[in-house]
């Protein structure tokens, strides 16, 4: 074993692809930012009272996912609180894993030295160590809830609303927030009262093109990975797969990275398009398996429901009242409470919006329509998505993943 590893540690010491694998790492903030300049502009621009000890409205940036908004956010608070560092704290605060309002605070608390127990205390004690711990500071701070959806839908938006009034409670400091996040109608969702306090200045961050995430690809390959490993083609269709998904530069990122982890792990001397397609089947897997494991419990059983019956040869006609009576028998072998059918049916057309089944209408002449669904990802995928959730573990025996 000791002379396997010895041969592991030598092959990747002596790295042929990379140069410098971090850089294209998601959490990477590069000096410049490509193609983002009016948005850096915008951002500064809302941050600048501050400059002068005045407090920034909030703001409010959305977009869809990989169009740049934490890398700018990032990038325009590092380089501004390198000129007011004396008289602003800034808090960075990631929602998808600080997910509720205990935790929020309590990162809150910590950044103005008043950390808290993880759990143990009300929230409003924690978020009253949190106004007298940035009292004590007396500077402004700029807080960044970054994926606030996360924390609203899981937690509800309690803390939102402490947290755009705080300013009335303050004498020596000042608090300004940055919310941000991917769902476009995510303000739609709000208590009007935190609505007009949180959006007091929006920035909506459009999609990159394919042209423009060539360009942020080969600055960001330039840096990584060595002179000459990329074949033509690659950086191109990096670009195309992303620009198809709604210009999602963290995706053509990914691809990159992940098609130059294949070539490295074959010993290959250059990465092809061959490894981008086969880095594109590993990512697409992976984000099916991630929104499978964030399923609500009776989204998560009719998606069973549906891949019992497609691996038992009807996958050419499985309906939508065969998917609803496997549902209610995997409820009473649960033994919790079924939804009703027409909420089955909401949720087949939702898994269909995913592309995680093929919903299509059928007609049959004068015997009417009906709905044939079947399974657009492989069964071994939604097994794994699902056997995180022990309440449904144990019924996966009933599918063959072969």
């Amino acid at each position: 074993m000791g002379d396997i590893l010895e041969e592991l540690f030598a092959k990747f010491s002596r790295l042929r692809i990379f140069k410098a694998r971090e850089l294209l790492l998601p959490d990477y903030v590069p000096e410049e930012l490509p193609h983002r300049g009016e948005q850096i502009g915008q951002l500064a621009t809302v941050l600048s009272p501050a400059i002068s000890g005045s407090r920034p409205p909030n703001v409010f940036i959305y977009g869809l996912t990989g169009t740049g908004k934490t890398a700018v956010t990032k990038y325009v608070l590092k380089r501004f609180s390198a000129k007011v560092s004396d008289r602003v704290i800034t808090s960075y605060i990631n929602c998808r894993l600080c997910n509720t309002n205990y935790r929020v605070l309590s990162e809150l608390a910590r950044s103005v030295d008043r950390p808290v127990p993880f759990t143990g205390l009300s929230t409003s004690e924690v978020l009253m160590r949190f106004v007298n711990g940035l009292e004590a500071k007396g500077k402004l701070m700029i807080v960044v809830l970054d994926e606030i959806d996360w924390l609203v839908k899981n937690s509800g938006d309690a803390v939102l609303y402490h947290l755009t009034r705080l300013n009335s409670e303050l004498s020596r400091s000042k608090l300004s927030l940055i919310g941000i996040t991917n769902d476009l109608k995510f303000m739609e969702y709000l208590d009007p009262r935190i609505k007009s306090g949180l959006g007091e200045e929006e920035l909506l961050f459009p999609p990159y093109t394919n042209k423009e995430l060539e360009d942020i690809l080969r600055i960001r390959a330039e840096m990584a990975l060595n002179n000459g490993v990329l074949e033509e083609g690659v950086i191109p269709l990096c670009a195309a797969i992303a620009a198809r998904q709604n210009g999602d530069c963290r995706l053509a990122l990914d691809l990159l990275l992940k098609a130059a982890d294949i070539a490295e792990r074959e010993g290959a001397v250059k990465v092809t398009e061959h490894h981008v397609r086969r880095a594109q089947r590993e990512i697409e897997k992976n984000l099916v398996i991630d929104a499978i494991r964030s399923m609500p419990l009776h989204v998560k059983l009719v998606l069973l429901s549906i891949t019992i019956l497609n691996r038992k040869g009807n996958q050419a006609k499985v309906t939508t009242g065969e998917i609803f009576n496997k549902y209610r028998e995997l409820c009473d072998n649960l033994g919790v409470g079924e939804v009703t059918q027409r909420r089955v049916s909401e949720i087949i057309s939702e898994l269909d919006m995913l592309g995680i089944i093929n919903a299509r209408i059928v007609s049959f002449g004068r015997y009417g329509r009906t709905k044939i669904i079947r399974l657009a990802v492989s069964p071994r995928s939604v097994v794994e998505g699902l056997k995180t959730d022990l309440s449904i573990s144990p019924l996966l025996d009933t599918i063959s993943t072969s």
